[in-house]
């Protein structure tokens, strides 16, 4: 069995993460195995749409990790697992569905919470964090949730003054210091995201 690398990337809310993980699914497509920690939210089947749009969804308590966790030592033992679907205009898990993810020799985690968790932490070969200006990373949150998630622009502001900044200065901004690398910009950083590349070729060839 041959060993399992995992990359795990972590950075605020719009710091070009995201851009970062799709140039790389870009390159490598199915040869690689990437999962988001996005997946990961619980389910409030219990509560009402409202009920739920009013929880803190930046705090790490937000987000099965455990579960995660889990998965993850699968793949490191060539196992396929169940990653659960997450509906971010509900606000909620899809019940009873999942979707099969193999395992790769090289396994991309992505969050902005992944580096908070010591135990998954732990499990990551390499790590990555995007690092941009919180100016740049509002705007682009506000882009992503008003036309990619359907929310209105009043309650992207007030979820990001409420939740996400002082939920980032308590949570993400401090696991940097775990970092190995640090990408300034993200995605848009060509020369890091080349170097990158580079290392996950060199990966696979081994």
């Amino acid at each position: 069995m041959e060993n399992v690398i995992v990359i795990g990337i972590a950075g605020g809310t719009g710091s070009g993460k995201s851009t970062l993980i799709q140039r790389i699914n870009e390159e490598f497509a199915d040869k690689i195995t990437m999962l988001s920690h996005d997946f990961y939210y619980k389910a409030h089947d219990e509560m009402t749409y409202e009920e739920r749009c009013q929880l803190n969804y930046d705090h790490p308590n937000a987000i099965e990790t455990d579960l995660m966790i889990e998965h993850v030592k699968a793949l490191k033992e060539w196992k396929k697992i169940e990653r659960p679907v997450y509906d971010f205009t509900v606000h909620n898990r899809k019940p009873d569905e999942t979707v099969t993810v193999m395992p790769s020799k090289v396994v991309v985690v992505e969050g902005i919470l992944i580096f908070e968790n010591k135990e998954l932490l732990d499990l990551f070969d390499i790590k990555v964090y995007v690092d941009t200006d919180a100016d740049v990373r509002i705007l682009r949150r506000i882009l992503r949730d008003v036309q990619e998630r359907g929310r209105t622009l009043d309650s992207v502001v007030s979820q990001y003054l409420t939740t996400v900044k002082p939920m980032h200065e308590q949570f993400v901004e401090p696991s940097k210091k775990y970092a190995d690398i640090i990408i300034p910009e993200g995605g848009f950083n060509t020369v890091a995201l080349e170097m990158l590349n580079q290392r996950i070729y060199a990966l696979l060839e081994e």
